[in-house]
């Protein structure tokens, strides 16, 4: 009889510090999880805002490319350089 009182007695104080101690752990987990949650969140967010910058630069409604267009008829007053034919690989840069 004394025996089943001290089983029963360690079985009452173990059981709720075990089951403290289990929920302190998922407690932590779960913590970590949601930490892990908020930054992939993070991360994320950080990455649509980049591609909607990348995507309004590519559409190009933000950029006045007006103003940077040329006449094709200033082409026609550009000299045209003619190419130097007088080179020759015999002599030297490749001599040794």
């Amino acid at each position: 009889m004394k025996k089943t009182w001290i089983i029963l007695l360690l079985c009452i104080t173990f059981i709720p510090l075990y089951a403290v101690e289990h929920n302190a752990t998922t407690e932590n987990n779960r913590s970590e999880e949601n930490n892990k949650t908020k930054e992939a969140i993070k991360k994320a967010m950080e990455l649509e805002k980049k591609y909607a910058k990348e995507r309004r630069f590519y559409q190009g409604a933000e950029y006045d490319l007006k103003s940077k267009e040329f006449d094709p008829e200033t082409l026609k007053k550009v000299p045209a350089i003619e190419p130097d034919y007088d080179f020759d690989m015999d002599t030297g840069v490749y001599d040794d």
